[in-house]
């Protein structure tokens, strides 16, 4: 083992994390066959997400669906539901696909070999890598934001992302000790502690002997990375329709942007659209939301009617709107719709 890491196991195995899908530092992997399920469904939690806002979620999840068998048969709405506020949609939808193949393929327990994990769905080189490292105890190099900040920093590294990737790998190659899983737990824990994409705290890094950024005094100029695009932005609208103290709600279409989670009508997001019925509309405002490659301004427009139309949807009683697992843009145009009633008149 390198002198680097093993500083920073010594300093892992003080300052380590307790998470509820992490072994303790140096100890055996737990002897339950469920074990690697807890570990995938916190990574796939993990992606695009911090640990704050992941921890509520992976406890209620593993209650409700205690191992991959009864996570295949849940009902694809019912997860919807429960990931609401987790984002990134597309990950649900893989949840469950992955969940089914693993059912199917590998008689409901996940391989342990990274090739066999990247076959399936909703699993890249990273959570493959994850896997086999903190579910089985394999040998694998665990590289995500955290490990590259942690790397690029160590070894002064100037390419800039993505084209630095192999490098940062070739350099932990030759740094994971047998203990792979713990290794890059740690990494992970020093970026989120010590590390830090600002202000690292470099003074209680255990690797500052070996750091070349910070012999340097220039850690926060790494990772290096391309100038950053303008996200472009769209327009689009929403139709808040209210009647008898309900308002109605549709399932988005399985594939696209928030597949398959219940929201309210809607446009394409590309510009106007015909409202669903006609009448007279009122501007309740603006929402905004960020997406990956671009940034949306929703218009949210309403109407109260004394009776309920005929449209293609479901009404919900607005006092369980909250529990309804609407993804957090439509959360955002229901509690604008909400603040203001008085805008809409019954007709």
């Amino acid at each position: 083992m390198t002198d680097s890491a093993t500083r920073l196991l010594n300093w892992y195995a003080g300052h380590a994390r307790t998470l509820p899908w992490r072994s303790p530092p140096g100890a055996p992997l737990p002897a339950d066959p469920d074990w690697p399920y807890r570990v995938w469904l916190s990574e796939i939690m993990l992606q695009q997400t911090t640990v704050a806002a992941v921890q509520p979620y992976f406890t209620a999840f593993t209650a409700r669906w205690p191992d991959v068998a009864a996570l295949a048969a849940a009902d694809d709405a019912d997860v919807m539901q429960a990931w609401a506020g987790l984002g990134y949609y597309a990950r649900a939808r893989n949840l469950l696909a992955c969940a089914r193949a693993v059912v199917r393929d590998h008689g409901g327990r996940f391989p342990g070999d990274e090739a066999v994990l990247r076959s399936l769905p909703g699993i890249g080189d990273y959570t493959a890598a994850a896997v086999a490292a903190f579910g089985f105890g394999r040998h694998a190099i665990v590289i995500d934001g955290n490990v590259e900040r942690v790397t690029t920093r160590l070894f002064a590294i100037a390419t800039p992302l993505p084209a630095a990737r192999a490098v940062i790998r070739s350099r932990l190659a030759a740094l994971v000790p047998a203990a792979a899983g713990d290794f890059a737990q740690a990494m992970m824990d020093l970026a989120g502690r010590i590390c830090t994409p600002r202000a690292p705290r470099c003074e209680a890094c255990p690797l500052r002997p070996d750091c070349a950024a910070a012999a340097a005094g220039n850690p926060e100029e790494y990772p290096v990375k391309p100038p950053r695009r303008a996200r472009p932005v769209r327009h689009g609208t929403t139709w808040w329709i209210e009647a008898g103290g309900a308002v109605l709600t549709v399932v988005r279409p399985a594939r696209g942007l928030l597949g398959g989670m219940r929201a309210l009508p809607s446009c394409d997001w590309q510009g106007k659209a015909a409202p669903p019925l006609p009448g007279d509309w009122h501007d309740l405002g603006t929402v905004s939301h960020g997406f990956t490659h671009f940034a949306l301004q929703l218009q949210v427009l309403g109407q109260r009617l004394a009776t309920r139309p005929a449209l293609d949807g479901d009404w919900l009683p607005i006092s369980q709107l909250d529990g309804a697992g609407l993804p957090t843009l439509f959360a955002k145009a229901a509690v604008l719709a909400r603040s203001q009633p008085d805008r809409m008149e019954a007709r």
